[in-house]
């Protein structure tokens, strides 16, 4: 982050997928990180994810027992994303992911280790989103205005 930029207050709503692996702090250390690495190979092949990571318009943050995508090209990207990892994983019987999505609010930032991250309601709410999933399944919440179009995909505070 440029150093002008450090301490400037720049919110934008960001469009955040919130995902962690069911029952993970039971698991042998081994064995979360294998099902680590096959949530990130899940992510990384996620032509979603490629393609918003390829613009520049993808965050990606570790959170222990998964991760976070912060999508800061469109509403639907984490949506799509979701679903693809939704089909991934039923390759998988090992793994099982809960999802939550939530469009809002955000301020980039940088970590202690200098990498970019992202603080404001836009990715505690998906985190609280995610929460109320359960195993298999995804929640959608977002703040972002009515219109026309997201009226018609069952508008923005859809539970999917």
């Amino acid at each position: 982050m440029p150093e002008e930029q450090k301490g400037k207050l720049r919110l934008e709503i960001a469009h955040v997928l919130f995902i962690d692996i069911v029952g993970y702090s039971k698991l042998l250390i081994s064995e979360q990180s294998e099902l680590l690495e096959q949530l990130k190979e899940m992510v990384r092949k996620s032509p979603e994810a490629q393609t918003a990571d390829s613009e520049g318009k993808l965050i990606r943050l570790a959170t222990g027992d998964g991760m976070a995508l912060v999508f800061r090209n469109s509403p639907e990207a984490p949506v799509q994303c979701a679903l693809e990892l939704s089909r991934a994983d039923k390759k998988n019987p090992n793994l099982q992911l809960r999802m939550g999505i939530h469009s809002g609010p955000i301020n980039e930032i940088t970590d202690v280790n200098d990498r970019a991250n992202v603080t404001g309601a836009g990715i505690n709410m998906a985190q609280r989103v995610m929460d109320a999933a359960t195993p298999v399944t995804f929640f959608y919440r977002s703040t972002w205005p009515m219109t026309s179009n997201n009226m018609a995909n069952g508008g923005p505070s859809s539970t999917r």
